[in-house]
């Protein structure tokens, strides 16, 4: 079995490596935007009873929104 320091000195000698998974990143970026979404609702709530903060529902509105911008992105470049 090659040492670490002889792989580092000829990568040629390691194998190759696996392909990448594939994966839908609609469903992905879907899940986190729905789970942002799931976020603010609850924090909207408790912001309204005065137990949150308006922090938490900045940044899961942030979330979403740069979920959205994924989505977009994910859309170009198939």
């Amino acid at each position: 079995m090659p040492t670490i320091r002889s792989l580092l000195a000829h990568p040629e000698q390691r194998r190759p490596s696996p392909p990448a998974p594939r994966a839908d990143l609609f469903r992905v970026l879907g899940a986190g935007i729905g789970m942002f979404v799931i976020g603010l609702v609850v924090m909207l709530v408790l912001a309204l009873t005065g137990r949150g903060s308006m922090e938490a529902v900045a940044i899961c509105g942030t979330g979403m929104a740069l979920g959205g911008l994924g989505l977009l992105w994910a859309r170009r470049h198939r």
